[in-house]
């Protein structure tokens, strides 16, 4: 009966068990539960009960649920916005009217294969497709509606 439980054991030797009582006290002549212990082991691990055990997939739901709200919410739209950006780029030709990631606006005189050359009010650079922001246009923004 060695690293098995016991309950209501009359008696057990002193070296492989531990009896206790419901005040929590050894008691000698009382009923008791007996809880058989190894020798060498911790008593109150033994009698503690054993924690039910949770698969890892229950920890996986609320994560990928998280993960999912996070990439319809950021990641999608902002792959969407880049889609639309890299679609004007390819589609701009000379004579529009641009605006640059550092804030030069100008008229596009030539489009290369990588980069536009682009007529600012008294002089002419050459800058990245990449660097190019928008479209330039003279009309305000329209205020949002409420």
């Amino acid at each position: 009966m060695k690293g098995m439980m016991v309950f209501a054991q009359a008696e057990a030797p002193a070296e492989t068990a531990a009896t206790v009582s419901a005040a929590g006290e050894a008691a000698a002549g009382e009923a008791t539960a007996t809880v058989e212990v190894p020798a060498g082991t911790d008593e109150a691990a033994a009698a503690a009960p054993a924690a039910p055990k949770q698969g890892g997939f229950g920890m996986m739901v609320p994560m990928l649920v998280i993960f999912g709200i996070f990439y319809f919410m950021v990641i999608r739209p902002q792959q969407r916005k880049e889609k639309e950006r890299r679609k004007m780029i390819e589609e701009l030709r000379a004579g529009a009217k641009v605006v640059c990631g550092n804030g030069i606006v100008g008229t596009i005189v030539e489009a290369n294969e990588r980069t536009f050359r682009i007529r600012t009010a008294d002089s002419e650079v050459e800058v990245l497709r990449g660097s190019v922001q928008d479209v330039f246009t003279d009309k305000p923004a329209e205020p949002a509606a409420k």
